[in-house]
């Protein structure tokens, strides 16, 4: 397994009188290779939950453990696990701060340790794996639209070869070609490589789309965490919290009590044209 949070609290501002809870008897356990879902609405304790994963934040009380060892004991290499938890943020221009985009990508690498041959080669690989266009490698990051801004973010973390990719809202402002195109991205890494990706988002469709597994996150605690199917079959519920299920799911529960005979837990569009078709043909 390849990390289990064991009854996870955080509590900000701790022993004041600002105290409030982000995090409530957290349990879960992520093994090595899914494409996770996390969603919840803001303030839900989401990104409070993922930068606990690679020692960013300390739990107030309770345990993380990555491949079996406790990350906050004391001794622990956190530099080496956020090699192999690699976490981009929302805003990548928090994270891009090199001259130009080549060298941006070879600071992690840099960091490890690696020789110069090895650092150009991981930064150059991981530029590609993203789709970055050499042109633009001896470009300032920050002359890049906000899509390739957020695909640099993405390989500075790829050229680390993490076995665990988180990525908080990776589409937030993006147009929808922007969003499935690095979305698209991010699923093919995923089958090439194997590494588990944990999936921030908002978007209800993108994660019916992409992910097996979803966590769903309302004050602090963990509600729900199924697969997408059966945690949107609970649209009702989400509704009380905040969220909603993908339109589709309304679409074919809409149908179902017209008396069209489909499976109201389809969740994506794709499944739903075959659905409708096929009880239009029956």
């Amino acid at each position: 397994m390849s990390i289990i949070l064991d009854h996870v609290n955080y509590i900000y501002e701790e022993d004041t009188t600002m105290a409030y809870p982000a995090l409530t008897d957290v349990n879960l356990v992520i093994p090595d290779g899914q494409f996770i879902g996390l969603i919840g609405h803001t303030g839900s304790g989401k990104s409070t939950l993922v930068q606990h994963l690679n020692g960013l934040l300390k739990p107030t009380s309770g345990a993380i453990y990555y491949n079996g060892a406790d990350i906050n004991d004391e001794g622990y290499d956190k530099k080496l696990l956020r090699s192999k938890v690699g976490l981009v943020f929302q805003y990548p221009e928090h994270q891009l701060f090199e001259v130009d985009v080549f060298s941006d990508v070879c600071f992690g690498p840099k960091n490890l340790g690696l020789d110069k041959k090895e650092i150009q080669l991981r930064a150059y690989a991981a530029l590609k794996q993203v789709g970055i266009a050499d042109e633009y490698f001896y470009q300032s990051p920050f002359d890049l639209s906000g899509g390739q801004k957020r695909r640099v973010a993405i390989a500075g973390v790829l050229a680390m070869k993490p076995e665990v990719l988180i990525l908080d809202e990776p589409t937030a402002g993006l147009d929808p070609k922007g969003r499935d195109e690095i979305l698209d991205q991010i699923a093919k890494l995923r089958e090439e490589t194997g590494m588990t990706v944990i999936l921030v988002s908002h978007s209800m469709e993108d994660v019916a789309k992409y992910v097996d597994r979803l966590i769903v996150m309302n004050k602090s605690r963990v509600v729900f965490d199924d697969t997408p199917a059966a945690v949107f079959a609970h649209y009702e519920e989400l509704e009380q919290i905040g969220l909603a299920a993908p339109q589709i799911t309304y679409i074919m529960q809409a149908l179902r009590e017209k008396g069209l005979s489909v499976d109201t837990g389809i969740t994506t569009v794709t499944e739903a044209k075959e659905a409708i078709l096929k009880a239009l043909r029956g």
